[in-house]
């Protein structure tokens, strides 16, 4: 997908040049309703070319630039899968934007199925790094300067933002904790299967999202962050089956905490 387009409808209604994008994922999208957040510029996605409206419940789709705990920032409410039958271009097309208007850093957020028998539904985990199932890689096809096309992933996830996000946990008597996520296509749920394989591969969530876009970020100099609101026990922990409807619930179980520590993380952050 071409991004000059959505760039160019951008840039003519921006208010300023954000230093931080929060993309908020599945039942986290009550931040985009913050008081902030009507105080500032809202830009649905269907007003920018090529941005179809999300299919998938939970997500807005639209974008809230604001001040937001003295920071600069777009909140980005929803976001486009890969299991939509969206191309990958799309599906990341919003950190290529982010990359050419001059944001800095990108909090990525997602609900995930918890693979780490330790970890509880409603928890929220800071990722370390991820593993990369989706059977493709947004950075196929010739390369999108000025980002290398070789780009290095060994510290995608921030060191410094995990340990800041830890720290604020921390102050609010939070657990936090951290691990590996692993991303798939979708839109199925998986089998327990899979799951014991997941998990003997070092795993500690799997969902939907998020590796494409970490990854576009990184090519486009963004630095990274990311959280994961573990939303359900994935298959085969528990004896109920999962639903789309329980991850909601789980996600507007965990929003004040998810919130607060956002709010925390941004506040006083140095990019």
């Amino acid at each position: 997908m071409p991004v000059s387009a959505a760039l160019q409808t951008l840039q003519a209604r921006l208010p300023f040049v954000p230093e931080l994008a929060i993309v908020l994922g599945s039942g986290l999208g009550a931040l985009a309703d913050s008081p902030e957040a009507k105080a500032g510029v809202t830009i649905p996605f269907t007003d920018l070319p090529g941005f179809p409206a999300p299919t998938v419940a939970g997500h807005g789709g639209r974008l809230v630039f604001c001040t937001f705990e003295d920071r600069k920032v777009v909140l980005q409410a929803g976001r486009f899968h890969f299991y939509e039958g969206h191309p990958m271009s799309l599906v990341t097309a919003p950190m290529r934007i982010y990359g050419r208007l001059g944001v800095q850093a990108v909090l990525l957020t997602n609900a995930a199925g918890a693979l780490n028998p330790a970890f509880g539904v409603g928890e929220l985990m800071a990722l370390t790094d991820h593993i990369n199932l989706f059977g493709t890689n947004p950075l196929i096809g010739p390369n999108v300067g000025p980002g290398p096309r070789f780009p290095d992933m060994t510290a995608l996830y921030d060191p410094a933002f995990r340990a800041r996000l830890q720290a604020c946990a921390r102050d609010l008597g939070q657990t936090l904790r951290e691990g590996v996520y692993l991303g798939l296509t979708g839109p199925s749920y998986e089998t327990p299967a899979e799951i014991r394989a997941f998990r003997g591969m070092g795993a500690d969530a799997v969902g939907m999202s998020t590796v494409p876009e970490a990854i576009v970020a990184r090519h486009e100099g963004l630095r990274v962050a990311g959280i994961s609101c573990l939303c359900n026990m994935a298959a085969g922990l528990l004896p109920q089956p999962l639903t789309h409807q329980e991850v909601l619930e789980a996600g507007a179980a965990a929003a004040d905490r998810f919130e607060a520590l956002v709010r925390a993380f941004v506040r006083g952050l140095e990019l």
